[in-house]
C-alpha cells in the first residue's frame, strides 16, 4: 500500500489444558506456552509494530507465590524486546538454580511467565500515543484472586464519553477518558458485582471466606459479566480477558467488525486475530480453525471447559472488508483467493483505459500487499490475450503458416516489477512527510523495460490520502517515459472516516473527499457544504439511533467516474509528461470478491453501528469549523 494506514491491533490468547509436565514430556520443555506465544505474536506483527505486551497466569498456586506476570514494550522492535527480556530472565533463573532444570514444579513455582494461561497483544497507536501506558494488556489488580482482571483487545469504541459517564454514574473515578480504561473498568465493575453476589450465596450456604474463594471461581458466570458490561458498547471489538483464578474469554462485537478465530484440541485452546496464524503455529488445517460468531464470546473456564456463548444479539454481519483488502496476512486461503478476484474483477476497466492494447502495456504493482491482486489482474489479462489468439487462429485457419502461428503464440502479457520500496527511507521519513524530495524517493523504479509507446498499469490496494502517489509514485513512473500511467486501486474510493480502529479519522485527509469539494466549487454547488454542516449541527443532541449521515450529500451530485477523474487531476504533478488515469474498484465488485466481509462504511457511508453516523457528522463539523481533532 502506498499510503500506509495503521490499525488496531492483534490478539493471541492461549490456554494450556494439560499440566505443564505433559508439555515437558511431549515437547521437551515446560516453556511450550511461552514459545507458542512468541510465534503467535510474531506472525501477527503486521497488525501492530508500535507496542507489544504479554501476560500469563499460573493456575493453582499457593498464597504468597506470584501467579500473574506481565511485560510490555514500546521499543522499536517490541515483540523481540519483550521475549528477549523473558528469555534472559528464564536463562538467569535456570543458571542460578540448577535444581530447576528438570523440575517442572520448581520452575512453575519460581520462574515468571511460566503458566497455563497467556494473553498477548500487538498494537498500532491510532491516536498517536505510543507511551508504555498505552500498551496492552492492561491489569486491574486485587488481593482476591478472582477479582484480578487482565484485558487486551483489537477494539475502538465510538461512544467513549458515554461509557466514561456510565462509570461516573456507578460512583467510580476513572483515571483517563480512553476506551481501553473505560472497557476494563466496566468489565471490572460487573466482575466485582458478580463476586460479591456469589460470596453472599456462599456465606448463606455456610462456607467460610477461605472456603468460598475457589467456589466463587467455579461459579463465576463470565457470560453474565460480559453481557452486563457490554450493553452500551458501540464499536468494533475483539476483546480478550483473563481473570486471576484462571477463567478467560474473547468477546467479538455483534456486527463482526473486528476478526477473531479459534482452535481447540485436547491440549490447547487458542484464539487469534487471523486464521493462518493459528494454522501455521499449531500446524492445523484450514477447516479446523473456526471463526468466532459475532456477538459471542468464547469462554474458557479454569477447569478447561470451553463454550461459545451469545453475549450480544448479533447485528447484520459487517466484517471489515479492509481486513481482506490489506490488513490480514495474505497466506489465508480465502483472503488469497479474494485478493486475486479483486484484481480479476477490475481488469475490464483497465482494458478500457488502455484501449484493449495489451501488447503495448506493462503491468505491475505497488509492493508489497498489492502483489496478490496483481496476480489476479495478470491472469485476467492472460485470459483476454488467449481469447484474442484463439479468435485469430480460427479466423486465419485456412491461411495460417507455422511461422505465423509461432509469432501469434509468442505474444505475452508483459508483467514487470517496476516499483521497489525503500523500506529504510520510509522509516526515516514517516514522522515528517513534508520533505517532498525525500518522499519522492520512497520508491525506486526499474529502468529499461518500459518503451515510450507503452501504457504502464500499476495496481495498489487502495488510495487513501494520495500523498505518496503524487509526491513519489507518479513522478517515478513518469521517469520511465510511458505514454500513459494507469493507477489501479483494488479497493473503492475511500470517502468516509473510520471509527472502529483504522487510522482514517479525518475527512479532509481523504483524497476522495477533497476531490468532491473541488467539484462542488467548479460547478457552483459549494452551498451544499453549508447545508450539510447545518443538518449535521442540528443533530448534535440527537440519540445515536436517530442520526443520519448527511455527508453522503457531498458526493451525491457526481458519478464515481467524475470523482476518479478529479482525483487523477489532483494527484498528477504539474511537470508530468504522461497522461495519468486512476481507476477504482466498484463496491459491487468488492462484495463479489469478498462475500463474507461486507463492511464497507469507509466506501459507502453505511455504518454498522449507530455511533458511526454520529462520528461521520462530527468529522464533517470538525472539517467545516477548522478543528484539527478526531471525531470520537
Amino acid at each position: 500500500m502506498s499510503d500506509a494506514i495503521q490499525h488496531e491491533c492483534g490478539i493471541a490468547l492461549l490456554r494450556l489444558k494439560k499440566p505443564l509436565e505433559f508439555y515437558k514430556e511431549k515437547y521437551g520443555t515446560a516453556f511450550y506456552g511461552v514459545q507458542k506465544m512468541y510465534l503467535l505474536m510474531e506472525k501477527q506483527h503486521n497488525r501492530g509494530q508500535d507496542g507489544a505486551g504479554l501476560a500469563s497466569i499460573k493456575l493453582d498456586v499457593n498464597p504468597g507465590e506470584r501467579y500473574i506476570s506481565r511485560i510490555r514494550s514500546n521499543d522499536p522492535q517490541p515483540i523481540k524486546d519483550i521475549f528477549a527480556q523473558i528469555n534472559d530472565r528464564i536463562s538467569r533463573e535456570l543458571e542460578e538454580h540448577p535444581e530447576y532444570q528438570n523440575n517442572v514444579a520448581l520452575q512453575k513455582q519460581n520462574i515468571p511467565y511460566l503458566g497455563e494461561v497467556f494473553l498477548g497483544h500487538v498494537r498500532y497507536g491510532t491516536f498517536g500515543k505510543n507511551s508504555i501506558e498505552s500498551v496492552h494488556p492492561f491489569l486491574r489488580q486485587n488481593n482476591w484472586m478472582h477479582r484480578n482482571l487482565i484485558v487486551a483487545g483489537n477494539f475502538n469504541m465510538t461512544n467513549v464519553k458515554e461509557l466514561f459517564q456510565n462509570l461516573i454514574d456507578l460512583g467510580q473515578h476513572p483515571k483517563q477518558m480512553a476506551d481501553t480504561v473505560t472497557v476494563m473498568e466496566k468489565i471490572g465493575h460487573f466482575l466485582d458485582d458478580e463476586v460479591t453476589e456469589l460470596y453472599k450465596h456462599c456465606k448463606h450456604e455456610g462456607y467460610s471466606k477461605q472456603e468460598a474463594s475457589p467456589i466463587i471461581g467455579e461459579r463465576l458466570n463470565v457470560q453474565r459479566i460480559l453481557e452486563r458490561a457490554s450493553r452500551n458498547f458501540d464499536g468494533g471489538y475483539a476483546m480478550a480477558g483473563l481473570f486471576g483464578h484462571g477463567d478467560s474469554f474473547v468477546l467479538r462485537d455483534p456486527a463482526g467488525i473486528r476478526p477473531a478465530y479459534f482452535y481447540e484440541d485436547d491440549e490447547i485452546v487458542v484464539v487469534a486475530s487471523e486464521r493462518p496464524v493459528i494454522q501455521t503455529v499449531f500446524n492445523v488445517p484450514f477447516e479446523k480453525v473456526q471463526e468466532l460468531t459475532p456477538g459471542s464470546a468464547i469462554i474458557i473456564k479454569k477447569n478447561g471447559n470451553v463454550s461459545v456463548q451469545e453475549v450480544r444479539t448479533p447485528l447484520i454481519k459487517k466484517a471489515c472488508s479492509f481486513e481482506r483488502i490489506y490488513f490480514s496476512r495474505g497466506s489465508d486461503a480465502e483472503i488469497y483467493r479474494e485478493r486475486k478476484e479483486l484484481g480479476k474483477l477490475i481488469f475490464p476497466s483497465v482494458l478500457k483505459a488502455i484501449d484493449n492494447d495489451t501488447d503495448n502495456t506493462v503491468f505491475s504493482f505497488i509492493p508489497n500487499t498489492a502483489e496478490t491482486s496483481f496476480y489476479g489482474m495478470s491472469e485476467a489479462a492472460q485470459d483476454f490475450l488467449n481469447q484474442r489468439k484463439a479468435k485469430m487462429i480460427i479466423e486465419q485457419k485456412d491461411t495460417l503458416t507455422e511461422d505465423t502461428l509461432k509469432e501469434l503464440l509468442s505474444v505475452k502479457i508483459r508483467t514487470e516489477k517496476i516499483a521497489i520500496k525503500d523500506a529504510k527511507l520510509r522509516t526515516f521519513i514517516t514522522e515528517d512527510s513534508s520533505r517532498d524530495d525525500l518522499v519522492a524517493h520512497v520508491y525506486d523504479v526499474t529502468y529499461g523495460v518500459v518503451k515510450p509507446t507503452d501504457n504502464l498499469v500499476i495496481i495498489d490496494d487502495s488510495i487513501v490520502r494520495g500523498t505518496t502517489l503524487k509526491q513519489s509514485i507518479i513522478k517515478m513512473m513518469d521517469r520511465l517515459h510511458p505514454k500513459k500511467i494507469v493507477v489501479v486501486s483494488s479497493a473503492p474510493q475511500i470517502r468516509y472516516p473510520d471509527c472502529y480502529g483504522i487510522d482514517m479519522a479525518k475527512l479532509e485527509g481523504l483524497v476522495a473527499f477533497r476531490a468532491a469539494l473541488d467539484l462542488l466549487k467548479e460547478r457552483n454547488l459549494y452551498h451544499i457544504v453549508e447545508e450539510v454542516y447545518q443538518k449535521s449541527k442540528a443533530q448534535e443532541d440527537f440519540s445515536d439511533a436517530d442520526v443520519v449521515n448527511y455527508v453522503k450529500e457531498i458526493y451525491a451530485p457526481f458519478t464515481d467516474q467524475e470523482i476518479s477523474d478529479k482525483i487523477a487531476e489532483m494527484l498528477t504533478p504539474d511537470d508530468t509528461k504522461a497522461e495519468v488515469k486512476i481507476i477504482y474498484q466498484t463496491v459491487e465488485d468488492l462484495h463479489k470478491a469478498c462475500p463474507k466481509n461486507l463492511g464497507d462504511w469507509y466506501f459507502t457511508g453505511d455504518y454498522p453501528t449507530d455511533g458511526g453516523n454520529r462520528v461521520v457528522n462530527r468529522a464533517f463539523m470538525n472539517f467545516y469549523e477548522g478543528k484539527d481533532a478526531r471525531a470520537y
